[in-house]
This record gives C-alpha cells, structure tokens and sequence, in this order.
C-alpha cells in the first residue's frame, strides 16, 4: 500500500509560476492590470474568441452573463442537472427557473433532441455542459437554439482546450471556462467568457467592476478620471492580477497538460478494463479532443460487491483519494424541497448521480501513482467480493 496519500487533483503549479506570482506582488498593482490584459487577449487567440472577460470565477461570470441577457423572473433556463449546482443556483437566484434535461448514460452529455423538447415559450437561454472534458454535439444544439430564438451558452467549466470538430470550443458563440484549482489550468480561483456577442462583452465587464465603463486600472494607471461614472448598478468580481498571472504561465503548458492527462486516462483505462463493476464513461461519438478534466468512472454495486461510498472509503484506506462530480443538482436538498417536480423524471442522471466516482488525474502523477490507483481498485473489489462470498456484508 502507499505510504503516501495520492488526491484526486493536485494543481501543476511550477517555480517560475511561484516566482511570476513574487513579481506581481512587486510590482505595486496586483488587481486588475496587465495580467488580467494578457489572460483575456491570450484566451480570446487561442479559441478564437473576439472577446474574452475575466473574473472572479465561472459562476461569477454565469451570474453577469445571466444578468446581462436580461434573464430574471418569467424565464427559463434549460440544461442539465448533472453539472455542479452553482449554475441552476445562479439560475434561481436571479428570479428564473432551471428547466432539467436528461443525459446520456454513458457520455453524462445532453443531446439535442433533449433540448430542444425542454424549450418552451419561456426559454431565454439554453446552457449545456461539455461534461469533464468532452463536447457536447454542438452544430444541432446551435441549430436548434438559433430556430427557436433562444441564447445558447456553453458551460466550458471543464472545456478549456477541449475541440469539437476540429473547432476550439470558445471559438463560437459564447463559452464560461473556469480556472478553480481543480481545473486543467488555474489562476487560483478565477473564469474567462468568450463571446462573438460586442453588446455582452461591454455589459459582463461593465457589471463585473460596480457597473463602471473602465476598470481599476484605466482609472489610476492610465489617466481617466477617478469619478468614472456608474452606467449601471454593478458588482465586485473582477479578476486581480496575482490570480491572472498563474493562468498566463500555465497557459502555453495546456496541450501537454490535456496529452499527460490523456495519457493517464488510458493507462487507469486499460488497466481496469478486465474489471467487472467499474465502468468508465464513454467517448463521444463526433469528432473532438477530450481535455480529460475528470476521470469519472461508475461503480455498479451488484457487481463490486459495495456501493460507492464504501468504495471510496476502501479507497482512502489504500491512500488513494476520489471525488463526486456531480451529485445532480436537483438532488440537492434545497431543490428537492423547493422543485420537488424533478424528482424521478431524470432517471439517466439519477443512476448516475447516484454511483458516479472521480478517480485520480493530474499531469504531475508518476508511473508508479497511475499504477497504485488501479492495483488499489483491484484489492479494493477482491476484498469486497471476498467478504460477500463468504457471506460477510
């Protein structure tokens, strides 16, 4: 067994990323600056993106985008339950309410024919997700939005060098990626809108930094006044520099972070594929490039011998740390007990919520490290089904 505990991420954070953080530091202006600057225009040339806005985070941005389309109470909001709660909160939070779709057993990806049947006359936006790394099917799903007059925003949460034919998602429409510390490239805590959309790139900017038409630092730093005018009520949640700057540097390293990541993915993979009751999550069909953002695997209980929570906890033993990602919104105890509606009309995303475990993937394990998580998953379930066969449970 391991001597020492293996987490399911680990941030791949460099000397040079420490040392550029030192030199924000330094420098006298570690808020919205020049790193912000460098963050926005290096995201926008590599998707693509006309514009590109950074902020505090991905839900930050979810909740400007939100407001910024003007959605609030009377609308609706289609997308899936299966992703992490902080959309369908933000969703409810401004006045709107979250119309859930169904997933895919095996890809946990919402298809368009889902969709599209969850579009009504109150639809304002559609937000599907590009689940731990691969793509939705997006030419239907923009086809579809375009007929029936609704936004499409992509949540790219997890999507951030992700492909989908041959496209950079991010290159069209509008995407949220986040920078979290879990995520392939971070700023520490952080997200970046693209869109080809001028009028929301001005918006989402202006409402990000108290609802100003300059930020922080076109104020002192470039000699605009300091009584710029508020254009709108706004909020706080501008990116500051010492967060930009990790992604800056981590930036250039993200195709041979998605190719170690890759790289990972298929050795666990392969080396668990003689083993009944772990089923990994599929491929989607359509041309792409999986960022391999999670490694997310289902534990069938009949066959494991155990259920998820134990195994998870056998897994611990073994130093080996796992993850759920995502217990679906709509189980959430504020949605059961507020949308009770949903319960039991997702049954895809309910079987999934319910046995779904986030092994380890991160560009800094070792060999040895991808060895000890499936040897620990083997010894875990030889244990487990030992016991039931000798009828201990």
């Amino acid at each position: 067994m391991r001597s020492a505990f293996l987490p399911f991420c680990r941030p791949s954070i460099t000397e040079d990323d420490i040392a550029a953080v030192g030199d924000v530091l330094r420098s006298g202006w570690i808020t919205t600056g020049p790193q912000v600057a460098a963050l926005e225009a290096a995201v926008a040339a590599r998707t693509g993106a006309p514009h590109a806005i950074a902020a505090t985070s991905g839900t930050a941005l979810m909740h400007l985008t939100l407001m910024a389309l003007g959605v609030g109470p009377g609308d609706e909001v289609v997308g899936p339950s299966m992703t992490w709660v902080s959309t369908p909160n933000m969703v409810e939070l401004i006045g709107a309410r979250n119309v859930f779709v169904d997933v895919d057993r095996d890809t946990l990806l919402a298809s368009p024919e889902a969709i599209d049947a969850a579009i009504t006359p109150r639809t304002k936006v559609v937000i599907p997700v590009h689940y731990a790394g691969a793509p939705v099917d997006l030419d239907p799903i923009r086809a579809l939005c375009a007929r029936r007059g609704v936004f499409l925003l992509e949540d790219a949460a997890h999507a951030i060098g992700t492909t989908y034919r041959r496209r950079e998602i991010g290159c069209d429409g509008s995407a949220i990626f986040s920078l979290h510390p879990i995520k392939n490239i971070t700023s520490g805590e952080g997200g970046v809108l693209t869109t080809h959309d001028a009028d929301l790139a001005r918006t989402v900017r202006r409402l990000r930094f108290h609802g100003l038409e300059v930020d922080a630092h076109d104020r002192a730093q470039q000699g605009r006044s300091p009584q710029a005018q508020v254009q709108q009520p706004g909020f706080k949640q501008n990116m500051a520099d010492m967060n930009a700057v990790l992604a800056v540097r981590q930036l250039p390293r993200l195709d041979a972070i998605i190719d170690r990541r890759d790289a990972i993915v298929r050795a666990i993979h392969a080396g668990l594929a003689d083993v009944d009751g772990i089923l990994p999550l599929r491929d989607p069909p359509w041309p792409h490039r999986h960022a391999r953002h999670l490694l997310v695997v289902r534990v069938d209980e009949r066959a494991c011998g155990m259920d998820r929570a134990r195994f998870m906890e056998e897994l611990k033993r073994r130093n080996i740390g796992t993850g759920i990602h995502f217990l679906a919104s709509h189980t959430h105890a504020w949605y059961r007990q507020n949308r009770p509606e949903w319960t039991g009309t997702l049954p895809e995303t309910e079987w999934n919520s319910a046995r779904i475990c986030t092994l380890p993937c991160f560009p800094d394990m070792t060999e040895d490290d991808v060895r000890d998580v499936i040897g620990a998953v083997k010894d875990a379930l030889a244990g487990a089904r030992a016991m039931v066969s000798g009828g201990i449970r």
